[in-house]
């Protein structure tokens, strides 16, 4: 014996795929809103104003020939390693935010202190995870901005 397909059935499974549905767009719409780190910029318009002078800085920072490297060292502290044309840049000013990059934690205000190395190493270690280090080298009248990724 074989039963019918009725309505109820029918009922039954339109019910179903729309829970499904709705459960998933729930689901993603929550982890989406819960993981959101905010924004980039808090307004386009003003950036926009902002790029050609943005662009000029990053063409001067290329003309100063300065190379950075930042690194983690076993404590988990930023050590930043600056040359100029001339070999490691002594008497430079260093102060850098570290931020997560989902807004997962509070930000970090780096500061350093020079090495024996002629590198430069922060005072405090970073926790563990991936940090956006927002870094801001001053020797003289001359700036370096830049945002390098640790993890």
């Amino acid at each position: 014996m074989t039963r019918k397909f009725t309505g109820r059935h029918m009922l039954a499974i339109m019910i179903a795929f729309f829970a499904v549905v709705v459960g998933v767009n729930f689901t993603m719409a929550t982890l989406a809103a819960e993981t959101f780190g905010g924004t980039v910029v808090d307004n386009s318009y003003v950036a926009g104003q902002h790029f050609n002078t943005w662009l000029a800085a990053g063409r001067a920072q290329e003309r100063l020939g300065w190379r950075t490297a930042l690194e983690l060292d076993r404590d988990r502290r930023v050590t930043v390693a600056l040359r100029d044309a001339a070999g490691p840049l002594a008497g430079a000013e260093l102060d850098a935010v570290a931020r997560h990059p989902l807004g997962r934690a509070p930000d970090i205000a780096l500061r350093f202190r020079a090495d024996p190395s002629g590198s430069y190493v922060s005072r405090q270690p970073l926790p563990a995870g991936r940090w956006l280090v927002h870094l801001h080298v001053r020797s003289g009248a001359s700036e370096l901005r830049l945002i390098e990724t640790l993890s």
